[in-house]
């Protein structure tokens, strides 16, 4: 009978057998590493040796690594593109991780444990154990301001971020609003400027006080940070200039009638893009179903309504002149 080898140092430390696939476990480690760093510290830009993947970088090579750390057989992952299950990019990754891993393929947000999102959040609030992963194209706010990086890194160093209130200041003096869409600022626990990835300003409010582990990972530029559960977030906001998000008044979506969802506009049979769906498809198909809770996470729609609000309760400067 022949005697198995004895395990060497080296693979006690890979810890299990490795799968065939894409990706080692001692690279597996070194991301978690870097997302529990990430967690201690949070929106702080963590390094990490970003590898080759089966797609691009830039086209999310960072979630895929994240996803596959975080991921073992026993997990329930979900992948969504734009908010959509079906989506083909979210299908591919869906089937690379699970052939990969061997983990569960999981529609409902409310059983997944992992969820890999590409530019949204989802509308049903995540909860405690759960983490949200997000693929992010650009780790750094401060690119388009300042383009030295070491003058980054002192920037995030002494929290010197006064360039990039400046920035929003010239936005609202050239246009009457900060134009930011997708990616919008926001200062983590009062101590680092985040790019919370390509998402609509309509998903910022869920990041504050989330109850699930949100992880940002950015492939190409090898960096990732985090967001710890109860952490705050805030937009990066003038005082007389409540943050605002997308909101289209009297919009709501054909197939199940919600106003309160961030919605997309599809094309009609005469090709005119006059109707509106939810971006969020298992979100939809539960409300259609009425599994669905009332409300969605954090309520953009009713801060939406808020602003709508006051901007209609303000004088004009006719009005103010003859009172």
């Amino acid at each position: 009978m022949t005697t198995p080898p004895a395990p060497t140092r080296t693979g006690a430390l890979a810890g299990p057998a490795p799968r065939p696939g894409i990706f080692d476990e001692l690279s597996k480690r070194e991301i978690r590493r870097a997302i529990l760093t990430g967690i201690a510290v949070p929106g702080y830009q963590v390094p990490f040796g970003s590898r080759e993947m089966p797609v691009a970088r830039g086209w999310g090579s960072g979630g895929l690594q994240a996803t596959l750390a975080l991921v073992g057989e026993d997990s329930r992952l979900k992948v969504i593109d734009q908010g959509e299950d079906a989506g083909v990019n979210a299908s591919n990754l869906r089937r690379l991780v699970t052939g990969h891993t061997g983990c569960e393929e999981e529609t409902d947000t409310r059983a997944a444990d992992v969820v890999q999102s590409r530019h949204r959040i989802p509308e049903q609030p995540l909860t405690d154990g759960q983490i949200l992963v997000l693929q992010v194209p650009g780790a750094e706010p401060l690119a388009a301001i300042v383009r030295d990086m070491d003058e980054q890194r002192r920037m995030h160093a002494e929290a010197d971020y006064s360039k990039m209130w400046v920035r929003l200041y010239e936005d609202i003096v050239h246009n009457g609003l900060i134009t930011a869409a997708a990616g919008y600022p926001v200062l983590v626990e009062g101590r680092y400027v985040m790019t919370p990835s390509p998402i609509p300003r309509w998903d910022v409010p869920k990041l504050n006080r989330s109850e699930a582990i949100t992880v940002l990972s950015a492939g190409r530029e090898k960096r990732l940070f985090a967001v710890p559960p109860h952490t705050r977030v805030e937009p990066l906001t003038f005082d007389d200039r409540p943050f605002e998000v997308e909101y289209t008044p009297g919009a709501a979506c054909r197939l199940c009638g919600s106003d309160d969802t961030y919605l997309v506009q599809e094309p009609g049979t005469d090709g005119t893009f006059s109707n509106w769906v939810c971006s969020d498809t298992d979100f939809c198909t539960r409300r259609r179903t009425g599994d669905a809770p009332a409300e969605v996470a954090a309520g953009p729609a009713a801060l939406a309504r808020a602003v709508l609000d006051g901007r209609t309760r303000r004088a004009t400067p006719e009005q103010e002149a003859t009172a």
